[in-house]
């Protein structure tokens, strides 16, 4: 049942179609609270590239919460994000919540600009999602049965949408969550060729996981027509940040919520029962 909004705040929501936005957006409005959001196709668009778009959205707003696209690893992110925070602190804004990125120093950039705005801050800082294997760029590889990514045995502890949702939503609305920098992943470290087997095992597939160079992963983006700032983006994470640096576990989430993580089997069992990862779905997507 959706609760009245007794502080009659409006939250602007950046990213708001997104894996974490639109979950942010959901349980923010399931709460009562009015929300805006913010992209391209919104009443009002916002659009990281157009600074023209920024100051419509952030009028009569209280409480923000930032994503940026693709990644704040973007070069020239954390200038956008400073002056972003800065205007939004000009017009009112009293709260901003930063998703941001474990091992990028470009992120930790961002983040120091969020800080440093004037505005109360909490800083959600997040592992690779769970959902990259069902809402994004692993599904169509995954619904063909063969999966080549440039990284090997790094194990990396995966972390829900919905969790980082959970957060980045107590952040925006309860006390106590001002100036926390909440690090959040699973609750375990498994490897991308770990995570596709469990995703077979559990969809009854055989499902080939491929550890290749850098120079053919490139190559295979570059067929594909995969914008070339998207092909820059990707090699990096997938190289640079998945080094090992990440392979640790955090507890943002304990921290945050007073609950664990959801564990990726958990995440896949989900979805496959409900027959996400079957070849037929190739015909819907």
């Amino acid at each position: 049942m959706k609760q009245t909004n007794k502080n009659h705040e409006t939250i602007l929501v950046l990213g708001g179609t997104g894996k974490t936005g639109s979950r942010v957006a959901h349980r923010l409005t399931e709460l009562g609270y009015t929300v805006r959001l913010g992209s391209r196709k919104s009443e009002l668009p916002f659009d990281w590239e157009n600074a023209a778009t920024w100051e419509p959205v952030l009028q009569n707003i209280d409480s923000v919460y930032i994503t940026f696209q693709p990644d704040l690893a973007l070069p020239g992110a954390d200038e956008m994000i400073a002056a972003f925070s800065k205007l939004a602190v000009d017009n009112g804004v009293k709260k901003l919540v930063l998703l941001s990125g474990r091992g990028e120093p470009e992120a930790r950039r961002c983040e120091n600009m969020v800080m440093e705005a004037g505005a109360d801050w909490t800083i959600v800082r997040a592992s690779w999602f769970m959902q990259n294997f069902n809402e994004s760029h692993l599904l169509e590889p995954i619904l063909a049965g063969y999966v080549s990514l440039p990284v090997g045995d790094v194990g990396e502890p995966f972390i829900d949408a919905d969790d980082i949702a959970d957060v980045a939503v107590a952040a925006l609305t309860q006390r106590g969550h001002s100036g926390k920098v909440y690090e959040v992943t699973g609750p375990r470290l498994i490897t991308f060729r770990e995570a596709v087997a469990e995703i077979a095992a559990a969809s009854g597939r055989n499902i080939h996981y491929e550890q290749i160079s850098l120079d053919k992963y490139t190559a295979m983006l570059e067929a594909y027509g995969v914008p070339e700032v998207v092909t820059s983006l990707l090699t990096y994470l997938f190289t640079e940040v998945l080094d090992g640096r990440n392979a640790m576990l955090m507890d943002g989430v304990q921290q945050a919520l007073g609950r664990t993580p959801v564990d990726f089997s958990t995440f896949v069992h989900k979805y496959a029962e409900q027959g996400l990862w079957q070849p037929a779905r190739a015909l819907t997507i």
